[in-house]
């Protein structure tokens, strides 16, 4: 995520698909970025990749001249290359708003009041638990707060009956057909920081999940006693140093030891000092959000789970904390986190996506011991060889065979990276270009994405929530709005000529597209009809809750799963569905979108298939189970056997 000139230029106008399911397929898109004061022209076409000479006078003259300032620009317009299109025929999957008729009236804080402070840009997670074990899944909205110096300002100035409460974590509790109810007070989460994300995990086995919160500031963890929240954070010691940004954060078995672990990203190292000490302007002598170039990196951690509630911090022996060979500096800037088994050995690997500087894949090689292997794999920049401003991330078996595809979410002008894993091994290629999702990317700012089977056909299609940080974007580039309609891409399959297409509002309906400055996002079945919801998070905002009213006629199948040699989530097990000559797979996984968590179910579209051949799951522990007994278009719980 960048905010100067260099990332925010004017990209112009570029083809888009009016007609529903129309894609590019041909001829790709010019895209031009200005990088670090240096202009680069590149040009994206479907396997060629070729550097623009165009503005090389224009450019040399402005840099020959540049300001000391980090001056955010229009740039010059990209302009649109000719495309041949190809139509398929979408689906209907029919969203409708259901926030406020659902009683949720959490409107997200972000403490701006015009200083423009880097964190004021990039709050707004979400995850859903089952937090009061009554079987429908809960909404946790994580927020932020005002800055203290501006309380104490408020203090100050405002008569002691009208200073406004402070902003705390938002529990909502699921009653059924659509109504929620705030319990945030009487589940112990009334708790005020400088909140992010959260990552819900059940750590210490007993059956319910508890709740890991990241922040500006100290983490803090909360054990879930029935229902009711306990702050632990300083005996379990995960609130990392005072001085931290966390963002992303999520729960998994490193070790296969039966307890969940934790990893938490971090962003870069950030006072508001500095912060105001940089010359980040937007436009005259205007104030602007600062670029993370300008910010040292900072290095995630990995928590052991020692059990009875303790954890100990081993991430420098475990090797996942990099710095950079020439300064010995931090070298990520970490804001989104995912975890599967790449390499296919039973060990979760763990994919981080970093913004303006290299994405890391941590290979496990078991024992608490960590490789780095992004850049060797493939997953390190761009085609280009240079890296993007990644956000969010999921990974999923999106094409019904043995690849793995891992979305990542990039800053606006920079199109969303789908990697996809050469079968049996950890080498990966971008195919965002050549699937036609790429394309249709380019102009938004993507946060958070999530695969998901929105009209249960068997095929997973791809979530993504869009916001920029600036909300006067537009003034300096034309393209560009503060709040952006979030984006629905519909698998088509890998045998069509366009693989992923891009819905529309005849598709969607209009609550789907409307506007937010979108952040987190996730997935769950709200009604427990069958088929997924949409919770999309927004920053300084209210969120967005749609329900998907899809009437496809389509089967399907869900499985929530508890371990017993393995974790009680069974976060890391896979679930392997064979049904109408498909094989699916889903992974449990307890981290996926930005700074947000969906529900832990392995959730299944089966078409029109009116049978299932066979069910297995590889527990987190490496064994295999069949599953005999199960029920088409019901939730089956399963256990693993002793």
């Amino acid at each position: 995520m960048s905010t100067d000139s260099n990332d925010l230029h004017e990209s112009g106008p570029v083809p888009t698909s009016e007609a529903p399911g129309q894609a590019f397929v041909d001829d790709g898109l010019v895209e031009e970025e200005e990088r670090d004061d240096a202009v680069i022209g590149k040009a994206f076409l479907w396997s060629v990749v070729v550097f623009l000479a165009v503005g090389c006078g224009v450019g040399a003259f402005l840099w020959a001249n540049r300001k000391v300032e980090d001056v955010i620009d229009a740039g010059d317009p990209v302009v649109p290359p000719k495309v041949e299109l190809v139509t398929v025929q979408l689906p209907a999957i029919p969203f409708v708003d259901r926030t406020d008729s659902a009683g949720i009236t959490f409107v997200h804080q972000s403490g701006a009041t015009g200083e423009k402070l880097l964190p004021e840009s990039m709050g707004g997670g979400c995850s859903v638990l089952d937090y009061d074990g009554d079987g429908d899944p809960d909404i946790l909205f994580v927020n932020s707060k005002r800055w203290d110096h501006d309380l104490a300002k408020l203090t100050e100035t405002t008569p002691p009956g009208e200073i406004p409460q402070p902003s705390t974590l938002s529990l909502w509790r699921n009653d059924g057909d659509w109504n929620f109810t705030e319990v945030t007070e009487e589940s112990g989460l009334a708790v005020s920081l400088y909140g992010m994300g959260s990552a819900i995990g059940d750590f210490d086995n007993d059956g319910d999940p508890d709740l890991f919160v990241t922040a500006v500031g100290s983490n803090r963890l909360f054990r879930n006693d029935e229902g009711k929240f306990v702050d632990i954070t300083q005996s379990a010691g995960v609130a990392g140093a005072a001085a931290d940004w966390s963002t992303s954060a999520g729960w998994f078995d490193s070790d296969n030891d039966g307890d969940l672990d934790l990893f938490v990203c971090n962003y870069v190292e950030w006072t508001r000092e500095f912060d105001l000490a940089q010359p980040f302007v937007l436009t005259g002598d205007e104030r602007g959000y600062g670029r993370p170039s300008a910010f040292r990196g900072a290095l995630p951690q990995l928590f052991r789970n020692d059990g009875e509630g303790k954890f100990t911090d081993i991430s420098a022996e475990a090797g996942v904390q990099i710095r950079n060979p020439a300064n010995d500096a931090p070298l990520g800037k970490s804001l989104g986190v995912s975890f599967a088994d790449f390499d296919g050995d039973s060990r979760l690997d763990i994919f981080v996506s970093n913004d303006t500087v290299q994405n890391f894949l941590f290979r496990n090689l078991g024992g608490n011991k960590y490789e780095e292997v992004g850049s060797s794999s493939g997953v390190g920049f761009d085609q280009n060889g240079v890296a993007r401003g990644a956000m969010g991330t999921d990974v999923a078996w999106f094409r019904n065979d043995d690849s793995l595809g891992i979305a990542v979410g990039n800053f606006a002008n920079e199109m969303t990276a789908l990697y996809v894993s050469l079968p049996g091994t950890l080498q990966f290629a971008d195919e965002a270009v050549s699937n036609g999702l790429g394309p249709h990317t380019l102009l938004e700012l993507t946060f958070g994405v999530c695969w998901g089977d929105f009209d249960l056909d068997g095929r997973l299609d791809l979530l993504a929530a869009n916001g920029h940080l600036e909300n006067d974007i537009h003034r300096v580039q034309e393209s560009q709005t503060y709040r952006q309609p979030p984006s629905l891409f519909w698998n088509a399959g890998a045998e069509s000529r366009i693989e992923f297409a891009r819905m529309t509002d005849a598709e969607l309906g209009a609550d789907f597209h409307k506007p937010l400055v979108g952040r987190g996002s996730l997935l769950a079945d709200f009604d427990l009809d069958g088929d997924l919801d949409i919770l999309i998070a927004a920053c300084g905002e209210k969120p967005r809750l749609l329900e998907n009213q899809q009437a496809s006629g389509h089967n399907w199948i869900r499985f929530r799963l508890e371990g017993s040699r393995s974790n009680r989530d069974a976060v890391g097990a896979i679930v392997e569905v064979k049904a109408g000559g498909t094989t699916q797979r889903r992974m449990v996984s307890a981290a996926r979108s930005y700074i947000s968590q969906s529900d832990l179910s392995a959730h299944f579209g089966l078409g029109q298939a009116t049978s299932i051949d066979s069910v297995t799951i590889r527990w987190p522990d490496g064994s295999k189970e069949t599953v005999d007994s199960f029920e088409l278009n019901q939730t089956n719980s399963i256990r693993q056997s002793q």
